[in-house]
């Protein structure tokens, strides 16, 4: 049992890897959101997760089965939270989620972990379950307990923005279901992706403020918020690369 899946270790391999709190472990996070017409609605999970493992074998941490449902998608990020398919948390319940998770790995002996975030939604919820865990860890004597926060576009550099985007970069905030999520699932699971179905649109545009309750004819019919036509396998290969070798050294001191 040589994975770096906790899921697949038995408990004794388990704790003999944690117990004494060294080794790091690497918490997805994502969601379950509509990706337009040309892929699964599961790139959140996926991305962040085969990232982890990758950053996982090179730093040699474990990765714990990713949080799977996410906060509510939202219009000028994620098309929003009408879309069908799209199955959402309320931020309490994804606080409180995170927050148990995190305490029961320090209450096996972890004192390290990094929530890899593929969902810009959570940013804050995660924030708030990562504040919540530490405070009651401390409250019952431990307080040497951490936790590293990333989402892994943040480690896209602008060198290789210009390469994926020769013809201008839409920004992130309108880059759902577009070329980056697109061309990384190309890479790691191109079954779940069609192309022929992808949708040859411009950026979305909106208002500069956000509108409750939803109106849904602001988002494109087809969900995305970007054009994914310009997709590839190959810009998938150097997406996933970088963002490993860049997660990857950061992780490495962070905890020093």
């Amino acid at each position: 049992m040589d994975s770096v899946h906790i899921s697949e270790l038995s408990w004794p391999v388990y704790d003999e890897k944690v117990r004494d709190g060294r080794t790091m472990v690497l918490l997805p996070i994502g969601a379950l959101e509509q990706h337009g017409p040309h892929m699964s609605m599961n790139p959140d999970v996926l991305l962040p997760t085969a990232m982890a493992e990758r950053v996982a074998r090179k730093i040699g941490a474990l990765v714990a089965p990713a949080i799977a449902y996410g906060y509510k998608s939202q219009q000028k990020s994620g098309g929003g939270n009408h879309m069908p398919g799209t199955t959402s948390l309320d931020g309490l319940t994804l606080t409180s989620t995170i927050k148990d998770v995190l305490k029961e790995f320090a209450r096996h002996g972890v004192r390290k972990v990094a929530m890899v975030n593929g969902h810009f939604e959570n940013s804050m919820f995660i924030a708030e379950g990562v504040d919540l865990a530490i405070r009651e860890l401390r409250w019952d004597g431990i307080r040497d307990f951490s936790v590293v926060v990333l989402s892994y576009w943040d480690f896209v550099t602008e060198e290789t923005i210009r390469e994926i985007y020769p013809y201008g970069f839409p920004g992130w905030a309108v880059e759902h279901g577009g070329v980056l999520e697109t061309s990384l699932m190309l890479h790691l699971h191109p079954h779940l992706v069609d192309m022929s179905k992808a949708v040859d649109q411009p950026a979305a545009t909106f208002p500069p403020y956000d509108f409750f309750p939803t109106k849904p004819h602001w988002t494109p019919c087809s969900g995305c918020l970007s054009s994914a036509k310009p997709a590839s396998a190959a810009k998938g290969k150097l997406l996933l690369e970088v963002c490993v070798e860049g997660i990857s050294q950061q992780l490495r001191t962070a905890f020093d």
